[in-house]
Order: C-alpha cells, then sequence, then structure tokens
C-alpha cells in the first residue's frame, strides 16, 4: 500500500548484475514531502543504481516502483517521472553537452516547453542564485571540476523538479562553494535523496538518513 503522502514508493525492489549478482534485494522505500534523505553506503553498494531504477535508466529484476500517484513499469511512463525528478549525476561530463554554460542550464525549460527567452531567463536566474552569474558564455568543457558541479546542478533546478535525486553532489567542490551549495539545498522545498560519502554534507542536510548494506535498505537513526 502506497502512502497517500509519498512522492515515490519502491516495494520489494530488485536488481542484479550479471557479473556483480545481486545489489538491491527485496528493498522497500518512501519519499515524502518534505524529507532530505542522505543515501549512504560503501562504494559498489549500489546507491547509484537505486537512483537509476526510481527514474528508468535501469529497469528492475523485481518489484514496483510507484511515483507521482502512479505506478511506473514502461519507458513512457518514466518520461513524467524523469521531468519531475531532477536527476544530478555522479559525472558533470555525463549531463553537459551544450557548448555554452547559458545553453546547457536553458536546455531543460526549453524541452519543458519554455519559450526561448523564457528558458533564457530562468537560466540566468538560477546560475546567479547558484554564484554562478558571470559564467554564461563560458565554454563548458573547459571549467574546473567544481564548476562544472555547480553547472549540472543549475541545469536540475532550471527544470524546477518536484524531487531532487542528487549523486554525491559535493565532489569536486571547494570549501566555500561546498557550503554554498549546502546553504542552498537546505532553502529548497523539494524531497530530495542525497548519495553522498560526506559526513558534514549530511549532518546539515539530511533529514533522515538510509545505509546500503548487502543489498538492503537500513535505516539509521538520527
Amino acid at each position: 500500500m502506497v502512502e497517500s503522502d509519498a512522492l515515490i514508493s519502491v516495494m520489494g525492489l530488485s536488481y542484479r548484475y550479471p557479473r556483480r549478482g545481486v545489489v538491491l534485494d527485496q528493498v522497500d522505500f518512501t519519499l515524502k514531502k518534505g524529507e532530505r534523505v542522505a543515501l549512504t553506503g560503501p562504494n559498489g553498494a549500489g546507491k547509484t543504481t537505486f537512483l537509476h531504477l526510481l527514474v528508468g535508466l535501469k529497469k528492475p529484476k523485481a518489484g514496483q516502483v510507484w511515483a507521482f500517484g502512479a505506478e511506473r513499469n514502461v519507458e513512457k511512463e518514466f518520461v513524467e517521472v524523469r521531468a519531475r525528478a531532477g536527476f544530478l549525476f555522479q559525472d558533470p561530463d555525463d549531463q553537459l553537452f551544450c557548448p555554452t554554460v547559458l545553453e546547457d542550464v536553458a536546455f531543460g525549460p526549453l524541452n519543458l516547453g519554455k519559450t526561448r527567452n523564457q528558458a533564457l531567463e530562468i537560466a540566468k536566474q538560477t546560475l546567479a542564485s547558484l554564484g554562478m552569474a558571470g559564467f554564461e558564455e563560458r565554454i563548458t568543457h573547459q571549467l574546473s571540476g567544481g564548476e562544472k558541479r555547480m553547472i549540472t546542478l543549475a541545469s536540475v533546478l532550471a527544470m524546477e523538479p518536484d524531487v531532487l535525486l542528487l549523486d554525491e553532489p559535493s565532489n569536486a567542490l571547494d570549501t566555500q562553494a561546498r557550503q554554498r551549495l549546502i546553504d542552498t539545498l537546505l532553502c529548497l522545498p523539494q524531497a530530495m535523496v542525497i548519495i553522498s560519502h560526506d559526513g558534514d554534507l549530511v549532518t546539515q542536510l539530511a533529514t533522515r538518513e538510509v545505509t546500503l548494506v548487502d543489498g538492503k535498505l537500513v535505516d539509521q537513526r538520527r
């Protein structure tokens, strides 16, 4: 039974790789409005795989995925999920593909039906909110790792998603940029699932923590 205030919920979710074997074993999980859930666990435990399953980038071997009030099984049903769940990939280079920063950040709003002028204005405002004003005409592939990380976050936030799925959001950020990221995320209304090995980020951001160990999700007391 899916809880009425659930944004995303999975029941009995399982996944295995041909060589690695089982990484998720009958996992149950619910993300509710206002929650910021830290997803922790050792490297290779299946944390990124779990996020991929939530948005249909991988297909579970067993179990159900519910998102935004409906069960999701096939690709066309996950198109809406990916529009409403902003996914920050672990590697920024997997997410940035336009020549300039402004074009990258405006790409999502354009795909959602905004006019070009509307999309560009949203992109500029989003960059400014992250302390990245002045980067609009920079060449994306020439940015540092930390700068790319902030631009990928801007490209996700510009789509105004209902949920944020963040895979190691503080990677490659210096101390100042990392704290600006945390402060920004704390002010956002979206529910979040945050994969992180950064203990301080988890302490500052998370309303609860779950750990993936041996294919199972274990709730941590906070």
